[in-house]
């Protein structure tokens, strides 16, 4: 490890000098990174790696972010809890990120739509370092709950390809079958099974982003953290310009800032997230320069000669592949 290296590692201490839980938990997976080959990849779909889901709990029924020609509509919706439909808020923070994350790259393995959460799960949350218990604050209560608002919520995707607007919905879960829990009510339901969406499947197999899961479960302290982070793993690797690829702070406020009323308070919160986020994606290559932030040309988290995905079966439909627009266009 180099001493730029050891410098990027956040040194935030409690008040009697010792390291605190999340920094420890940054520091081991530097080494863990630097020293040794994932056994395993992870995998997210890459327009949700350009534009996150909201960060903080909202009561309003929708949410939008757009990422220069690509946007991102959630509206909440209902599941039937066996007796009547039940509406649930939309997903916040970093719950529902993980668990895309953790039924796409189920999804990848198996070769399926179809994917039994509840026997992956305490795997899923074990190897994250995230306590399977029950309860009000237990690991997987807030598992089930931001679950259940995933499912029962509606996507839809817009982008501009040349002079035109084009609009996708393609909710991500098209099916979802939950227990119903007999000693409590009957709006508690246990996630079960659920089913993607064909579409989703398609372009998620063609187009996901490799992720090193010892960085997710790193940085699962944060919303905004796990978002920096699966945008750089999308994004650098696919910089031409030996330049690099300058943004703005307002440009990063366009695109990560959405829940800040204070640009200055985001460009604190960011700078901090950048000293999490770099130890745990080493080979990103960034400089914070005046005015904004330059990005440079890097290897992937995972490099691909790691990751082998195929195609199931041919797709009906134009793949995202041929819509560069969308997937790299100039202010992501």
């Amino acid at each position: 490890m180099t001493t730029k290296d050891k410098e990027d590692i956040p040194r935030a201490k409690s008040k009697i000098g010792v390291l605190t839980p999340t920094t420890r938990r940054i520091i081991n997976a530097t080494v863990d990174i630097q020293q040794t080959t994932s056994p395993q990849t992870d995998y997210l779909h890459t327009v949700l790696c350009q534009v996150g889901m909201p960060r903080r709990r909202t009561t309003n029924p929708i949410f939008e972010r757009t990422n220069g020609t690509a946007s991102l509509k959630l509206e909440s919706g209902e599941l039937w809890n066996g007796t009547s439909w039940v509406r649930h808020p939309l997903p916040y923070g970093a719950c529902p990120r993980l668990i895309m994350v953790h039924i796409s790259s189920e999804a990848i393995r198996t070769r399926r739509r179809i994917i039994d959460v509840g026997n992956t799960t305490r795997e899923f949350l074990t190897q994250l370092g995230i306590p399977s218990t029950g309860g009000r604050r237990g690991g997987y209560t807030t598992f089930k709950k931001q679950m259940q608002a995933l499912a029962a919520c509606n996507l839809t995707l817009g982008y501009t390809r040349g002079n035109e607007a084009i609009t996708i919905k393609t909710p991500p879960i098209e099916e979802f079958r939950a227990w119903i829990n007999a000693e409590e009510n009957q709006s508690s339901l246990w996630p079960g099974v659920l089913k993607l969406s064909e579409r989703f499947y398609e372009t998620l197999v063609e187009h996901a982003v490799p992720l090193d899961p010892r960085a997710l479960g790193a940085l699962k302290h944060s919303a905004l953290a796990l978002d920096v982070y699966c945008w750089l793993a999308h994004r650098l690797c696919r910089i031409r310009d030996s330049k690099g690829l300058f943004l703005s702070w307002g440009n990063l406020i366009n695109q990560f800032g959405q829940e800040y009323n204070d640009p200055m308070n985001f460009k604190n919160e960011f700078r901090k997230v950048l000293r999490q986020v770099r130890p745990a994606y080493p080979d990103a290559k960034l400089d914070v320069v005046r005015g904004g932030i330059r990005f440079y040309a890097s290897s992937p988290p995972i490099l691909k000669t790691q990751v082998v995905i195929e195609l199931p079966y041919k797709s009906e439909y134009i793949p995202w592949k041929d819509r560069t627009d969308l997937l790299d266009h100039k202010s992501s």
